[in-house]
């Protein structure tokens, strides 16, 4: 009797929503690190246009089944560490300054239900309306020149909410997503752990120069930060044009820094409750 010949590879499927087994938290891992030491990394693995466990990316090992035709990666393991993160910050914070069961649970809620997961819905809706009609061929930014994307021709851009099979690349609101997430997690270091460590010192003296300047300063950087990685997240895509207009709201915010410098003006201020520090913690 012949042996029976072997079933050939399936493709694996997409992780579930609460599949942890499935879910790639060493890519994800990789992710948050590699943010702050070089964001560029990131994007460029999505743009592989694939994907990809950490294993295959990290050695480049591919398999054709495993190709889909979509910039999103459909893995929320980025998003469940992040929020975990902010359960841990939530947790240190009303200790901190609200040690109660009750102030604790609320503030673990805002932090990863409002502050992370619904600013990063906010932003990834507006995103997906109107980056692909502005940065598009067709979009207002397209026909500007001098910028890097008018110096070879880059593929036309469409609207969808994920990708499908045999379609030409699009804006996804599921990459908006990803971008948005991922932009957060700066932000999350700057406001949610670093402004932890410092709160004592930022809130000590509303006259003390120093503080209005480390403390306007650390807004400045996380907000700069936020909006760079949100520029290479659409600048991966090579059906958009002129994405550096994406990074205009930076010279904004350091005019704004300077203004509150020269009145004196703390983004902290001191005397005030820690539920006023920032999006109504």
């Amino acid at each position: 009797m012949a042996p029976r010949a072997s079933a050939a590879p399936r493709p694996r499927e997409d992780p579930a929503l609460f599949k942890f087994p499935q879910m790639d938290f060493e890519m994800a891992i990789w992710e948050m690190t590699s943010l702050i030491i070089a964001p560029k990394k990131v994007f460029k693995s999505m743009y592989y246009h694939k994907r990809m466990s950490s294993s295959e990316f990290f050695s480049h090992r591919l398999r054709p089944y495993e190709t889909k035709n979509t910039w999103h990666r459909p893995d929320p393991s980025f998003t469940y560490l992040l929020s975990f993160l902010l359960v841990l910050t939530a947790l240190a914070w009303g200790l901190a300054y609200a040690p109660s069961f009750g102030a604790i649970v609320r503030m673990s809620l805002l932090f990863v239900f409002v502050h992370f997961i619904g600013s990063s819905l906010l932003i990834s809706t507006l995103a997906y309306l109107c980056v692909g009609r502005l940065f598009g061929p067709n979009g207002a930014a397209g026909s500007l020149t001098g910028f890097r994307g008018n110096r070879y021709r880059r593929r036309g851009a469409a609207q969808g909410l994920f990708a499908q099979p045999g379609e030409k690349e699009q804006i996804e609101f599921g990459y908006c997503f990803d971008v948005a997430n991922r932009a957060f997690f700066p932000l999350y270091l700057h406001l949610y752990v670093v402004q932890f460590l410092l709160l004592p010192l930022l809130t000590l003296n509303p006259t003390n120069f120093f503080a209005v300047f480390v403390g306007n300063t650390l807004y400045l950087s996380a907000l700069t930060y936020y909006t760079y990685i949100t520029f290479l997240g659409y600048n991966a895509l090579p059906f958009l044009h002129n994405t550096e207009l994406l990074l205009l709201p930076i010279a904004v915010f350091a005019v704004l820094w300077l203004v509150s410098l020269i009145a004196r003006w703390g983004v902290i201020m001191p005397g005030h409750a820690v539920e006023g520090l920032f999006f109504g913690v």
